[in-house]
């Protein structure tokens, strides 16, 4: 059972991706605190367990949630991501790129059917200067496999800031599309954020003093707490943001500010 945009706030069917840990498991928290449904898609703990970087095991998920609800659901929050350390550099093009967008247009009907809900997860970093056009390009053209081979041949940084930048922008270009559809989509872009995928970004060889640096020029002083990022996600899945479409939601202490004062 769905609902209808005018009754959100009753019990609601959600698809969460990512949701065991850090951003993702806060989402699922109010949600359920809330009273909704929660259908959690992850490598681990979850209620179906898949590998999101493989096209088989995507598929085989997306099989599954139409066969659970025919009738439709109410909001698609793709939260699986990987970090700049993570290698092969291939993975991050796939699982936080290809696996989102996959994953969006396929559950589309099922949005349709309830005026539902997508929320994805960019950011701060999709819009730092810099960036591998190349392999941007090929990400939005959908060129999975000249995006994957051209990207383990760069660095960490393009492929996560990369891989954000497309999806945004992913997100921006089809939106009126979804919107027509009487489907809202958004995304929110944190900053640096209290998670154990951080942690393990702090810990790496290459990337964490830069991260750690990074993380000292926050303006309000402090690393963001996943509830902070799910405090606007859930906000954007409610009636509440009833009007909001295609916007991006910087929720990073003030860093897109401070670094792109300018620019908005």
């Amino acid at each position: 059972m769905c609902l209808h945009q005018a009754k959100r706030e009753k019990m609601g069917q959600y698809i969460l991706t990512g949701g065991a840990t850090g951003i993702g498991a806060a989402v699922k928290h109010q949600l359920l605190e809330a009273g909704h449904n929660v259908l959690v898609i992850d490598i681990q703990q979850a209620d179906i367990q898949a590998d999101l970087s493989k096209a088989t095991e995507r598929d085989a998920a997306i099989d599954t949630i139409f066969r659970k609800f025919p009738d439709g659901i109410d909001g698609f929050i793709p939260c699986a991501g990987l970090g700049p350390h993570v290698k092969p550099h291939s993975l991050l093009a796939k699982v936080n790129y290809f696996a989102v967008v996959s994953m969006t247009q396929a559950l589309k009907p099922l949005l349709e059917k309830c005026h539902g809900v997508v929320v994805l997860i960019s950011s701060n970093s999709a819009s730092m200067p810099g960036l591998n056009k190349d392999y941007t390009s090929a990400l939005l053209e959908g060129k999975e496999a000249e995006a994957c081979n051209l990207i383990d041949t760069l660095d960490g940084h393009n492929a996560y800031a990369g891989s954000k930048f497309a999806l945004t922008t992913w997100m921006r270009t089809n939106n009126a599309d979804y919107a027509k559809a009487g489907i809202r989509m958004n995304a929110v872009a944190p900053g640096i954020t209290r998670t154990p995928l951080t942690d393990k970004v702090m810990e790496d060889k290459d990337f964490g003093q830069v991260m750690k640096d990074f993380g000292a020029t926050v303006p309000m002083g402090h690393l963001g707490e996943p509830e902070q990022i799910a405090n606007v996600i859930t906000f954007l899945l409610s009636d509440k943001a009833a009007f909001v479409s295609g916007s991006v939601f910087f929720v990073d202490g003030g860093h897109d500010a401070m670094l792109r004062p300018n620019k908005f």
